[in-house]
């Protein structure tokens, strides 16, 4: 894509979990607005259903049903937290991204919230490692994580090499500020933007010229 001031950056987006490509466009409103000179956001949704809440589960990103990129348990239930075998649904996602791309894009960058943070984690180890059928050249993660199931592990085995910004809050219930900030070893030179609130991504004042000067950059690359 091209990178003068007429064109703006397209941008593919990877909701959380619990939610779906429109739920999470819903959410994103304000910030979509700040950039709307910059970027234009499209929203893809995972193909794997997340099963309705049941009393005194863990409620995700607290959206009733929706959508997950993959489960750490076989019973269709997933927590950042769960360090276990399980991918269960995770290549199904993958196909539905790389179909979105081939019908959708390209696109130059990617982003993703929650567990779709941890989704375009693999995308960039995929691509790191020449393994993605399509490429893209800069991330930004919102209160993102590092997958903790075995079978991902390989994909975090190279430094992510293409530029990323990672945002993530002081105060994130969900996922917490430790598991964001332990994500950051696997990319070189990652730029954070680190925002006083919890799990949701920021669009005040305080973080517009943070993310203008990185999508500037970012459109020089294009």
């Amino acid at each position: 894509m091209g990178g003068t001031e007429q064109t703006k950056l397209r941008i593919l987006c990877l909701h959380g979990y619990r939610q779906t490509g429109t739920t999470f466009r819903e959410k994103t409103g304000a910030f979509r607005k700040l950039l709307k000179k910059h970027a234009e956001f499209l929203f893809v949704t995972s193909p794997v259903r997340v099963p309705p809440l049941t009393p005194g589960s863990d409620g995700g990103d607290k959206e009733d049903g929706g959508c997950g990129w993959w489960f750490s348990q076989p019973n269709d239930y997933f927590k950042a937290q769960d360090e276990s075998e399980c991918v269960k649904g995770y290549n199904d996602s993958l196909k539905a991204v790389v179909d979105f791309v081939n019908e959708n894009g390209p696109f130059d960058g990617l982003l993703g919230f929650s567990q779709g943070g941890a989704m375009l984690g693999l995308l960039c180890g995929l691509q790191q490692q020449g393994n993605l059928p399509f490429s893209f050249k800069f991330a930004i993660f919102a209160s993102a994580f590092k997958s903790r199931s075995s079978p991902h592990q390989p994909l975090y085995s190279e430094k992510i090499a293409l530029p990323s910004l990672h945002v993530f809050g002081e105060e994130d219930q969900v996922i917490q500020k430790h598991m964001s900030d332990e994500f950051l070893q696997y990319f070189h030179e990652p730029q954070t933007l680190v925002h006083p609130g919890g799990h949701f991504i920021p669009a005040t004042g305080a973080q517009k010229a943070i993310y203008i000067t990185f999508l500037e950059k970012m459109a020089q690359l294009t």
